[in-house]
């Protein structure tokens, strides 16, 4: 079932919180998640105005569940055109559910650099984490069923599904 919510004033809201809680200078970087999380990232990134390049994370070898969901054929290399050290990363994810991607993203931006700072920012935060991670900006908030699962279909129009209502 696709859910009717207008996903560009989510990210209106995200961009204005983000201004609210961080200085965008020429310092700041922005990644997104391969796929929904880049998506979402380069709305923000060209409505924040961000100088550098949107950074771009396939976490696909940082997962840690393998053996429960395969190897990801379509793995893409990160693109991350410039250094993070001493840097603010904005972070950008489209779905926060258990926390796993966000912590898997983390571990690879280490392995490029040392940031002075990671700001987390997700259009939709879940429920069901079973890591200590919490976003610092959410477009939405949604308490779904362990069966119940919701995913950002897009690019053009990014629209979100949630699947398993009873």
């Amino acid at each position: 079932m696709t859910e009717s919510y207008n996903i560009p004033t989510l990210i209106d809201q995200m961009g204005a919180k983000l201004r609210q809680l961080i200085t965008i200078d020429a310092q700041t970087l922005m990644v997104g998640i391969h796929t929904g999380g880049v998506w979402i990232a380069r709305a923000l990134h060209e409505k924040l105005a961000i100088q550098e390049p949107l950074g771009v994370l396939d976490i696909s070898f940082y997962r840690d569940d393998f053996t429960r969901i395969g190897m990801n054929p379509q793995v893409k290399p990160s693109q991350l055109p410039f250094s993070l050290d001493d840097r603010d990363i904005i972070l950008v994810d489209d779905v926060l559910h258990t926390g796993r991607t966000i912590r898997a993203a983390m571990n690879e931006l280490f392995d490029y650099g040392r940031p002075a700072s990671i700001t987390l920012a997700v259009l939709v935060e879940r429920s069901g984490r079973e890591l200590p991670i919490e976003a610092n900006v959410v477009g939405l908030h949604m308490s779904l069923g362990s069966g119940e699962h919701v995913k950002l279909s897009g690019p053009e129009p990014l629209a979100l599904e949630v699947k398993g209502h009873t």
